[in-house]
């Protein structure tokens, strides 16, 4: 339709009506007609946009000085990776990352404060390594130099009221195992007058004065206890450890010929260096007795000195055995030989750091102990035989292992625990 004037713009302008569209899914033919159909508009694809180029890698310096978070695992997980990609073309970084790594070995958190017993060895050897004695401490007198040096230590280390804490000896009196309670002040005052025994064979002063008379251990500890007017304390550690001092100075200067001098403790009696290995078997003993008491950490001696300890008592079991034959209370022998011929014997067996094996004769103090002639074997710690010495274990509960004669296995096991005293 056309306005008054019919001009085209009117035309132009009038709003255009769409025809009907037929349905999305009307397809039958309702008309009986062919159906128009109206092909889709063509839908235009996306076109994706192109991946954004990968960061360039860190340079050297930034990948080198992340090598210490690395090492002590404190990286992204981005920079991780950066790092070890980094390593594995970069030699200098890769050993810079070696060296971190082990460092960081050191930085343990839970790694114990206390000093290791052997530092001081190690650094007395290494300077002597250096720079030798001009006087040297005999070998034979290094066990009790070293022993009354960590028990010094631990003295140092334990506080004022501790020095009263309770400390129980034990020792074995041939039959049964028996005890005496004392304080950490009381074991030093009895090593100290024991120790005067070995200062009395060298012309040195005895701790328990000019006009001592006792002469074995547990009657010289006995007065020394009696004699205090009031209980020891600490005041108790400088005489002692100036005395062991005076001793190992003494040995050291007096030559080789104090090494065969006799030290005499009543009811039997040793050379020197055998003395002085004893005493620094019972400081380390009554040292583990008062680190017992005041729940300190203390370890054996070191290998070469715990295997002179065993070594010694091993000599000494013969006559401790024939000393309880004759008491009693051992088997008699069976098959006595001439002096310095082989015999039956016990094939002892330590395991362990110091140990090793020995053969100790059954019938006479003299004869020989010879593995051809072994009628039995004993295999036990090398501790755990240095308890039984000390009469810190039953004889009956020691052994952990045990092969061939019984009753000489028994008679040995009760002569070493005979072996200790007060």
């Amino acid at each position: 339709m056309n306005g008054p004037d019919d001009t085209p713009d009117d035309v132009a302008r009038a709003p255009r009506i769409p025809g009907p569209r037929a349905a999305a899914d009307d397809h039958a033919d309702l008309t009986g007609s062919a159906a128009v159909v109206t092909p889709p508009e063509p839908v235009e694809e996306p076109v994706l946009a192109p991946a954004p180029p990968l960061p360039p890698p860190p340079p050297h310096s930034v990948l080198k000085s992340l090598l210490g978070a690395w090492a002590l695992s404190a990286c992204s997980p981005e920079e991780t990776q950066a790092v070890e990609d980094h390593l594995t073309e970069c030699a200098p970084c890769a050993d810079e990352a070696l060296r971190l790594r082990d460092a960081v070995g050191l930085l343990h958190s839970e790694r114990d404060l206390d000093l290791d017993p052997l530092l001081r060895s190690r650094v007395l050897e290494n300077c002597l390594g250096r720079r030798p004695a001009r006087i040297p401490v005999p070998s034979w007198a290094t066990p009790y130099d070293a022993e009354t040096a960590r028990l010094d230590a631990l003295l140092r280390d334990i506080g004022e009221s501790e020095w009263h804490a309770p400390v129980r000896l034990k020792w074995f009196d041939g039959e049964q195992r028996v005890s005496r309670r004392t304080t950490v002040a009381g074991v030093i005052g009895h090593l100290l007058t024991v120790d005067g025994l070995v200062a009395n064979s060298l012309g040195l002063d005895d701790p328990l004065g000019p006009k001592a008379t006792q002469v074995s251990p547990a009657e010289r500890t006995e007065a020394y206890w009696q004699g205090q007017y009031h209980p020891p304390t600490r005041g108790v550690r400088e005489p002692w450890r100036e005395q062991s001092h005076t001793l190992i100075r003494t040995v050291s200067f007096a030559g080789r010929g104090v090494a065969d001098l006799t030290v005499t403790y009543g009811d039997f009696a040793l050379p020197m260096r055998d003395s002085l290995l004893e005493r620094a078997f019972e400081c380390w003993v009554h040292a583990d007795d008062i680190a017992n008491a005041v729940a300190y950490p203390y370890e054996p001696p070191s290998g070469a000195h715990l295997h002179g300890m065993i070594d010694l008592a091993a000599r000494l079991l013969p006559a401790a055995l024939a000393g309880r034959r004759r008491a009693g209370l051992a088997a008699p022998p069976r098959h006595l030989v001439a002096a310095g011929a082989p015999g039956r014997s016990l094939h002892l067996e330590v395991e362990g750091s110091g140990g090793g094996h020995w053969y100790i004769a059954l019938d006479s103090p003299a004869a020989v102990g010879s593995p051809d002639h072994a009628v039995a074997q004993v295999a036990m710690d090398g501790v755990e035989f240095c308890q039984l010495v000390a009469g810190h274990v039953p004889p009956e509960e020691a052994a952990a292992g045990q092969d061939g004669d019984r009753e000489a296995i028994r008679d040995v096991l009760f002569a070493a625990a005979s072996l200790s005293r007060l």
